[in-house]
């Protein structure tokens, strides 16, 4: 209940504001695969979604550890915080942008890109496939 309260009271920050912010934050701790899915016409669990993958557990607890710093400092205090402890997959759940942060090992065997109509990013020397990113992703 006191999340719910904190998110209520915290600043309304415009969700392509949000994910500027998000997708900054992640390409300075050097994520790979970033992809964004634009859910405002898909769901209304959130406007955005974005996948992440970091090298290690290290590289993944840190980004999530510094996202969620960024957000504080941007006045989201009610931020949402999962897989934190073993950094396989964590989930930072803002509001209107979900963030998923995986080692790659762990995405590819969850593939939420396939649940939302995309195709996972290909690794150098693969095959091409018809993997996009939606208009949701900065050039």
């Amino acid at each position: 209940m006191a999340d719910t309260a904190e998110r209520q009271s915290a600043p309304v920050v415009e969700p392509k504001r949000l994910l500027d912010l998000v997708q900054s934050s992640l390409e300075d701790d050097k994520a790979a695969d970033l992809v964004v899915v634009d859910l405002a016409e898909k769901s209304n669990i959130a406007d955005f979604m974005v996948i992440a993958s970091g090298s290690s557990k290290r590289q993944v607890g840190a980004m999530a550890d510094h996202l969620r710093d960024r957000l504080k400092a941007k006045g989201l205090s009610g931020v949402s915080v999962e897989g934190a402890e073993r950094c396989d997959w964590v989930l930072l759940d803002a509001g209107d942008v979900i963030v998923h942060l995986f080692r790659p090992e762990v995405r590819s065997f969850y593939n939420l890109e396939k649940m939302w109509g995309l195709q996972l990013p290909k690794k150098p020397g693969e095959a091409d496939s018809q993997f996009s990113v939606s208009e949701g992703a900065r050039a």
